[in-house]
C-alpha cells in the first residue's frame, strides 16, 4: 500500500464497516470548526473504476508468449496515478471478474495454488495502488468456495469451507449485497461498507478546506453464477435480484449516515423487463432511490459511448451526460484497457454532502490512443507493477510452455465464422472421446446413443485484431491448448432429440444478420451475438446448411445424421460445457440442467490437453477439415462482407473456403482487422 499524502486524502484515514457497522474512529477535523461555518462549500469526488480486468495483470499474452500493448492493468495503473495528480479527492474501486482469465491465474488457482499467506498476483499488483473497495464478478466463483475464501482472506461462513481460515487477502474490503450463504442466510460477503474520509474542498470564501464524507458502497453479482459454477454452489449459496438487495440495504447505508451511494454493478444494461435474475439490471438498479453512482461491467463493454453507433442506446441512457437514468455511471471495457472516472460534483449543507448529479460528469480514459498524425500510441505501463509479480510470471510461462504434441496446419479462428473448423474440431473430438469413454464404463444406460460434440469459437475477434485462436504450424505447448479452449468450463454431457439439436443450431445461426439477396450495398454478416455462442458440429457424421437470409429461427436447412434427415424424436448425448448446459435455456428446453446426464470434474482445456497428448501428430485431414455446415447457396445482389484479422486471407485458403475474398487490408474499426467478403452463391 502506498504511503497517504496530502493531496490524496482518500488514503487517509480508511474506516471499513463490516456489514454497515461504522468502525470507532473520528473523521479529519474540518479547517477551522466543526463544517457548520463552511456551509457551501464544494468538492469534486473522483470514482476511478476498473472492471473485468481477468488477472490481465500484465501487458502480456499467455497464448502467443508475448507483449500485448492493447490491454494490462500495469498501464491502466498509470491512468489511475496520473487521475490522483489531477483529482484531489478519488475513490479507487474494482468491479469484479479479477481473478480469473490467464495463464497466470490458472497456475496460481490449479496448477500450483498459492499457499495461505500468499496473495494472488492480481491482489498483490493492486495492492500498489491501494484500491479502496470491491466487489465480486460470476468468474470469481470459477476455482469454488474454498479457494475464494482463501483469497479473499478467510471468514466465509458456507457449507466445505473453513470461515476460520486466515489468509492474505485481496489487500482492500470486497461488497457483495445479493449472495447469500445457504447455512447462515446471511450475506456471504459484507453487503455494503461505509467509507470514512476527509475530502479537500472549496469554502465559499474560495480557500481550501477539509471536510468529511461518509461514502457507501454496495456491490451486485450477477445471479447467473448459480447456473454457470451450479457444480460449486448448488446447496451452498443463494442469489437475490440486485434491485430487491439494493431497495432493502441503500436506505440501511442512508440510515447510517452515509452521504453519497455508490453501486458496484458487476452487470450491464438490458432492456428486457426486469427479473430477480436478470444478469444485467442496470436499468433498473439505477431508479433505485438513493444510488448515487454507479459503475458496471460483465459485458466488456464501454460506457459513456460517443460513436456514432454507442454501444448502448436504450430509453434512459444518455451517452453525452453519461448517465443512466440521470445517474452517473461507467463502465470500462474490460483486461484493464480503460479507466472509468465518474466526476461526482458535490455540495456541503454544513453537516452532509449531496451531489449536483447535473453538474457530474462520467468518461473513460482509454490505455491507448491515436496521436496526431494518426498513429496509435500506448499509455506506459506503471514500474512498479511488473516487478511485483515476476516470479509468478516467469513460472507461469514455463508451465505453458511444456510440450504436449505438434501440428501440421494453422489452428485458427479466423475464418470459423465462415466454416474453417481448424481449432474447433479438435476441441470437439476431445470432448466427444472423452464422454464417450465415460459412457461406455459408467453410464450403461445411455450407452446405445451416438455421443456428439459441440463447440464454438471463443476467441472471434470481439477484442481486436489480436482477439483469435492462432496457433503455428509445429510444436504445441499447454498455451496452444489453453488457446485453443480459453475458459475454465467443466465437461457436460446432455441428452437431447433430433428436434432440439434443431434448435440449439437455430439459436446459435443468430450469430448472422439477416442478409437481403436483392440489396446491392454491402452488407455486414456478422451480428452482435457473442462468437462463443455460435456453437457448431465438425464431423462428416452431421450436415447441415444455414441460410443467412431467412429470418432467425428459420435458418437451418437439410440437417442430415448420417446421410438421412434427422429424426426429431432420436436421441443423442452432446458433448459440451457447464455454461451452455446449465444456462442455455435460449438454445434448448434441455439446457437448463435438466438434460445433463454426466457433470464432469474436469475442465474441458484438461481434456483437450489429454487428447492432445494421447494424439500428439495433429494433423489438418485428421483433426481440422471437417465441415459439418456451409451457408445455404444464394445470390446476393451485393457484397456481404465480415471482419477478421489482418494479412490471414492464406488461413482461409488455406483451410479450402475459397469463396472468401479480401476488401480492404483496413475495415476502419481503428481493432486492426481487415475486411473480408464472401460470395454466398459458392
Amino acid at each position: 500500500m502506498l504511503e497517504p499524502s496530502f493531496r490524496d486524502p482518500f488514503r487517509i484515514s480508511r474506516r471499513v464497516a463490516t456489514l454497515g457497522v461504522v468502525a470507532a474512529a473520528a473523521f479529519l477535523t474540518a479547517c477551522g470548526g466543526d463544517g457548520s461555518s463552511n456551509a457551501g462549500a464544494t468538492a469534486t469526488l473522483a470514482v476511478l473504476e476498473t472492471t473485468d480486468l481477468h488477472f490481465n495483470v500484465r501487458s502480456y499474452d499467455y497464448f502467443k508468449l508475448a507483449e500485448d500493448k492493447t490491454y494490462g492493468f500495469e498501464r491502466t495503473a498509470t491512468l489511475v496515478r496520473a487521475a490522483r495528480k489531477e483529482f484531489a479527492n478519488t475513490l479507487l474501486v474494482d468491479n469484479g471478474d479479477t481473478i480469473q482469465g490467464t495463464a497466470l491465474a490458472d497456475y496460481e488457482a490449479t496448477i500450483s495454488p498459492i499457499p495461505c499467506t500468499q496473495q494472488l498476483s492480481m491482489y498483490k499488483a493492486m495492492g500498489a495502488l491501494g484500491f479502496d473497495a470491491g466487489t465480486l464478478g460470476n468468474h470469481e466463483f470459477n476455482y469454488g468456495l474454498p479457494f475464494l475464501n482463501q483469497v479473499l482472506g478467510g471468514g466465509l461462513d458456507v457449507e466445505g469451507v473453513d470461515a476460520s481460515k486466515k489468509c492474505a487477502g485481496a489487500g482492500y474490503p470486497m461488497a457483495l449485497a445479493n449472495v447469500y450463504s445457504s447455512k447462515t442466510q446471511k450475506p456471504l460477503v459484507q453487503p455494503y461498507m461505509l467509507l470514512e474520509r476527509s475530502l479537500i474542498a472549496k469554502g465559499t470564501d474560495g480557500k481550501e478546506v477539509k471536510l468529511p464524507i461518509k461514502v457507501g458502497v454496495i456491490g451486485f453479482t450477477t445471479p447467473g453464477i448459480m447456473n454457470w459454477d451450479k457444480r460449486y454452489l448448488e446447496g451452498k449459496v443463494y442469489t437475490e435480484g440486485a434491485v430487491e438487495a439494493a431497495s432493502k440495504y441503500v436506505p440501511e447505508l442512508r440510515a447510517k449516515g452515509a452521504d453519497i451511494v455508490v453501486a458496484l454493478l458487476h452487470g450491464g444494461l438490458d432492456s428486457s423487463a426486469y427479473s430477480p435474475t436478470m444478469e444485467n439490471p442496470g436499468l433498473y438498479l439505477s431508479k433505485v432511490a438513493g444510488i448515487d453512482a454507479m459503475v458496471m461491467g460483465h459485458q466488456h463493454s464501454v460506457f459513456p459511448d460517443t460513436a456514432a453507433k454507442p454501444a448502448y442506446s436504450q430509453a434512459g441512457v444518455d451517452n453525452n451526460a453519461g448517465t443512466i437514468n440521470g445517474v452517473p455511471a461507467v463502465m470500462a471495457s474490460s483486461w484493464g484497457k480503460a479507466l472509468g472516472v465518474i466526476q461526482l460534483s458535490l455540495q456541503w449543507d454544513g453537516t452532509k454532502w449531496a451531489v449536483n448529479k447535473a453538474a457530474s460528469k462520467s468518461e473513460l480514459r482509454n490505455i491507448q490512443s491515436k496521436n496526431a498524425a494518426g498513429t496509435t500510441v500506448y499509455v506506459d505501463p506503471d514500474a512498479t507493477v511488473a516487478p511485483l509479480i515476476e516470479t509468478q510470471h516467469q513460472a507461469a510461462i514455463q508451465y505453458v510452455k511444456t510440450p504436449i504434441g505438434q501440428t501440421d496446419f494453422r489452428m485458427s479462428t479466423l475464418f470459423a465464422d465462415v466454416g474453417d473448423p481448424g481449432a474447433i474440431q479438435i476441441v470437439n473430438q476431445a470432448q466427444q472421446t472423452y464422454v464417450a469413454a465415460y459412457i461406455q464404463a459408467s453410464l450403461p444406460q445411455y450407452a446405445q446413443l451416438p455421443v456428439l460434440s459441440v463447440s464454438a469459437p471463443f476467441k472471434s475477434g470481439f477484442q481486436g485484431g489480436s482477439d483469435y485462436t492462432d496457433v503455428a504450424v509445429g510444436p504445441l505447448a499447454i498455451n496452444n491448448a489453453a488457446d485453443l479452449y480459453l475458459y475454465p468450463n467443466t465437461v457436460y454431457a446432455v441428452k437431447v432429440n433430433g428436434a432440439d439439436i434443431k434448435n440449439w443450431l437455430e439459436a446459435a445461426a443468430q450469430r448472422f444478420n439477416q442478409i437481403d439477396p436483392a440489396k446491392t450495398t454491402e452488407q455486414a454478416l456478422i451480428s452482435t451475438f457473442p462468437g462463443y455462442n455460435f456453437d457448431m458440429f465438425t464431423t462428416a457424421d452431421v450436415q447441415y446448411e444455414i441460410d443467412v437470409t431467412q429470418a432467425r429461427g428459420s435458418r437451418i436447412k437439410n440437417l442430415m445424421y448420417l446421410g438421412k434427415a434427422i429424426d426429431p424424436a432420436q436421441e443423442f448425448v452432446i458433448a459440451t460445457n457447464n455454461y451452455r448446459a446449465t444456462s442455455g435455456r435460449s438454445f434448448s428446453d434441455k439446457l437448463d440442467g435438466s438434460g445433463t446426464i454426466w457433470a464432469s470434474p474436469d475442465a474441458n482445456r484438461d481434456v483437450v490437453i489429454d487428447y492432445i497428448r494421447k494424439n500428439p501428430a495433429v494433423t489438418r485431414a485428421a483433426n481440422g477439415a471437417a465441415k459439418s455446415w456451409r451457408f445455404a447457396s444464394v445470390s446476393v445482389a451485393g457484397p456481404v462482407v465480415f471482419s477478421s484479422g489482418a494479412n490471414a486471407l492464406a488461413v482461409a485458403q488455406a483451410a479450402g473456403l475459397n469463396n472468401v475474398s479480401l476488401v480492404a487490408a483496413d475495415d476502419g474499426s481503428g481493432k486492426g482487422t481487415s475486411k473480408y467478403a464472401v460470395d454466398l452463391s459458392k
